[in-house]
């Protein structure tokens, strides 16, 4: 067979391979016949195509390269390389891309919906919303089109037809993993875990892509099905530990992971997430105060807001000079305009790129930018990528490493990242003298509390009490609680209903484990003064192991109720340890799972003993450092002048400890 025929006959074999989805074999086709016609158009194009589904995103970009030199006309080449730039985080280039196919072929239904995805990394939400409708009303049956637009609508705080269009997705295409995965996400956004995890699961079934063994345990955990948990999370571990993406960052936290696979984790998210070079570090410049901005989405009433806003009112005026860039949902709450009140520049940035931010910053000549986000939800870690400022700093939303080496430093305290576990944290570490976690004295604490009946609660009874997100109870803590509740007569286990399903399931859970449904107690949600209020009620607060109590140890400790916590390895296990050396209640905190256990069942059977211990809290809330602000400001305000001025010197981030 000359080249030509058999060429022909690899295309279209291509062809089919490419239509079930089978990349891997599409390519070993497409390759063959390119060796044989190197110029052929069609080849070239189809192979970039075969490649970019696979994320062979430089292979892909020089085929697509190559094909539109020969055919600048070629509208495939163009959406093919609009996907590699968008790849790469270059997202303007690849609207430009974008824009040339629609422009060569107005009627390229796949090629809209591209450039409603990108529209909408790009944060220009309405002109990405118009992108996906023209999608759609060229292609009603283009799944990805229903999904991008589900993307919009929810960035857009459309949730209901958020919600619509996923569904929709999936209805047009049944087995699309892309469709399942993302009505998954919308159902976890709304808080529906019941039906995310469902939806989840249906995804998986379809392509179990890398990121689902971790994610599926983290689903689970949502509304504690634990069915399989420690086998699952044994794979998760495994597979992140041969260099696989097991696992997304925030996902690893809540389970027994330790600081080596955590930051092996964030390094490989963070090379997915940077395929493009991180901007060069800027240099220092010299202004008349530290130029000092806070990106975050969470400026409203949200536990960040609720643990920084004193700071942000308390820093020195006539030394920083304050910048809010905030990102996310824009809610105008009275936690909102507190904390804009507190920033001298307080920007939105929502409907900008991730780019855009970071030029806005350097305009501003920001001296440091601290990341409040790090690597959890809503997370906007490009910005850092692209150089906000010449310092840039990861501080209190993620407790852990980033991974990420645009990150000069991480503020913590010795207690959460001890000095023998530094080598685990890519970033350079500033050490603040008590605990790292920033805490407000005026948070308001409602003056009446419900009695224990309008609680729910037995009158003379023992009350443990854990306030934790759901997805931080893991079987192995709570095989602990429930042996408490077996020794210790009558007394109960007061926790907060997250939702139904979870509340469900733990108390099946408490069942199967001979303890009655009944002596699980589930608090609604209330006000944050209210709930602070009613930790009153409560005897002793349980911590979690993996991923302590962090808002909500502060909260029972700034409500005067004792906490007790069992370190781990990880910084996200060692926060409940951290805020009780700094409240000066180093007793409360168990050398092992064994002393926790047995501590928590000591303080539930002497009641002097507890106490005493409730008495010196009472006391140390106003004398130790952990709820001195103020104090806190002036050390936190320590650490950014020693970076600072280290900077202006010319040299590189380093370890150091603020003095006390």
């Amino acid at each position: 067979m000359i080249p030509e025929e058999s060429a022909r006959a690899l295309f279209f074999e291509a062809l089919e391979h490419l239509e079930r989805e089978d990349y891997a074999a599409a390519e070993a086709r497409l390759r063959e016949a390119h060796r044989l016609v190197p110029e052929r158009v069609s080849v070239l194009t189809n192979l970039s195509a075969a490649l970019l589904r696979q994320e062979k995103i430089d292979d892909a970009a020089k085929y697509a390269a190559q094909a539109l030199a020969l055919d600048p006309g070629n509208a495939q080449g163009w959406l093919n390389l609009a996907g590699c730039r968008s790849g790469t985080g270059a997202l303007a280039e690849a609207l430009e891309c974008c824009e040339r196919c629609v422009a060569l072929k107005p009627d390229y239904a796949e090629a809209w919906s591209s450039q409603g995805s990108i529209l909408l990394g790009l944060h220009r939400y309405e002109e990405a919303l118009a992108s996906c409708d023209k999608a759609i009303a060229l292609q009603p049956g283009l799944a990805d089109a229903w999904t991008n637009r589900g993307g919009v609508l929810k960035a857009l705080q459309r949730s209901d037809e958020a919600l619509a269009s996923c569904r929709q997705a999936t209805v047009v295409k049944p087995r699309s993993f892309e469709a399942w995965f993302s009505l998954a996400g919308t159902y976890h956004d709304l808080g529906r875990y019941d039906e995310s995890l469902e939806s989840f699961e249906k995804a998986i079934a379809l392509k179990p892509p890398p990121f689902m063994a971790g994610d599926l345990v983290w689903a689970r955990m949502h509304v504690c099905s634990w069915e399989g948990f420690e086998a699952a999370c044994e794979r998760t571990l495994a597979g992140i530990d041969a260099g696989k993406e097991a696992a997304t960052p925030f996902s690893l936290l809540a389970i027994g992971s330790s600081p080596a696979q955590q930051r092996r984790c964030a390094e490989m998210n963070v090379r997915k997430l940077f395929r493009e070079s991180f901007t060069p570090p800027l240099a220092a410049r010299q202004h008349g105060r530290i130029r000092l901005g806070y990106f975050s989405s969470d400026f409203h009433d949200h536990a960040t807001a609720q643990l920084m806003a004193g700071l942000f009112e308390l820093h020195e005026r006539t030394r920083f000079e304050l910048f809010a860039f905030s990102f996310g949902r824009q809610v105008m709450d009275p936690m909102r305009r507190r904390v804009e009140a507190a920033f001298e520049h307080f920007v939105d940035v929502s409907t900008k790129s991730d780019a855009d931010v970071a030029r806005l910053a350097r305009e501003h000549e920001l001296d440091i930018a601290v990341d409040l986000k790090g690597l959890t939800e809503q997370a906007r870690t490009r910005i850092f990528a692209h150089r906000a400022a010449p310092l840039q700093v990861s501080y209190l939303g993620y407790p852990g490493t980033t991974g990420a080496g645009c990150i000069d430093y991480l503020i913590a305290d010795r207690i959460v990242v001890p000095p023998a576990q530094r080598m685990h944290y890519c970033e350079r570490i500033a050490w603040l003298p008590h605990s790292y976690q920033v805490n407000d004295s005026r948070r308001p604490i409602a003056p009446q509390a419900p009695s224990r009946a309008q609680a729910g609660l037995p009158e003379h009874r023992f009350v443990f009490c854990c306030f934790n997100s759901a997805f931080k109870i893991t079987p192995d803590v709570f095989e602990v609680w429930m042996r408490l509740l077996q020794k210790a007569a009558g007394s109960v286990l007061w926790l907060l209903d997250h939702n139904p399903t979870a509340t469900r399931n733990l108390r099946a859970e408490a069942q199967r484990r001979g303890i009655a449904p009944g002596r699980l107690v589930f608090a609604p949600r209330v006000a944050p003064s209210a709930h602070l209020a009613r930790h009153r009620l409560a005897d002793l607060f349980l911590d979690t192991f993996y991923c302590n109590a962090h808002t909500t140890a502060a909260d029972a400790l700034w409500a005067g109720l004792p906490l007790l916590t069992c370190p781990g390895r990880a910084f996200s296990s060692r926060v409940g340890a951290s805020l009780l050396h700094a409240v000066g209640l180093p007793e409360l905190v168990a050398s092992s799972r064994q002393e926790y256990e047995s501590l928590a069942l000591a303080l539930a059977s002497d009641a002097e003993r507890l106490g005493a211990i409730r008495q010196k809290l009472a006391r140390n809330i106003l004398t130790q450092p952990l709820f001195d602000t103020a104090l806190f400001a002036r050390h936190i305000e320590a650490a950014y002048t020693a970076m600072q001025e280290r900077a202006l010197q010319g040299l590189p981030p380093e370890d150091f400890a603020v003095p006390e």
